[in-house]
């Protein structure tokens, strides 16, 4: 993956596909540490310990289609390429919590990409989870929170072509400010 937010994507389907209703979205920079964090956490179905100690194997994956899973093993080899560390916590029925740590300013950390608008079509997508993106600097501290979403479009959806592409400005204008 090219990308950050290709990482936030693929690990926040899998959190829609293990049930997730409430997904939480972590980015902060960190220029004092010199430490760039990603935390994806959800409230979906969770791993015992067997799949757990499996999750980072790339021949491991819990899906039937194929047979190998890349996401988690690539966000991991990223983030330690890096210098930085990887996590994953999860206990069953409570859900799942992924963290990636990378040297921010270190040449082999991938770029965050469009986080805008990787946010808002998993949003748009999935009508029924509840998501919240947070994006910290030290200049301050963006969220974006979908039931705050919809409560002010008063049942527009947000994949209305209008709606959906001011969400995405949105956001970019509001981490540009931070």
């Amino acid at each position: 993956m090219k990308t950050l937010a290709s990482h936030i994507m693929d690990i926040a389907e899998n959190s829609i596909a293990a049930g997730a209703t409430k997904i939480e979205i972590t980015v902060k920079e960190d220029i004092t540490e010199n430490l760039f964090y990603i935390c994806i956490k959800d409230n979906g179905s969770g791993m015992d310990e067997a799949t757990l100690k499996k999750a980072t194997d790339p021949f491991f994956t819990g899906r039937t289609v194929r047979r190998v899973g890349l996401g988690l093993p690539l966000f991991k080899q990223n983030a330690e390429r890096t210098g930085g560390r990887f996590e994953i916590k999860s206990r069953p029925n409570c859900g799942t919590e992924v963290t990636g740590c990378f040297i921010l300013d270190h040449l082999d950390r991938p770029p965050l990409g469009d986080v805008a608008n990787t946010i808002v079509i998993m949003a748009a997508a999935n009508r029924s989870v509840h998501f919240i993106y947070t994006h910290s600097t030290p200049k301050g501290e963006f969220v974006f929170d979908t039931k705050k979403i919809k409560k002010v479009l008063d049942g527009v959806p947000m994949d209305n072509p209008e709606i959906f592409k001011a969400l995405i400005e949105m956001i970019k204008e509001e981490i540009n400010d931070i």
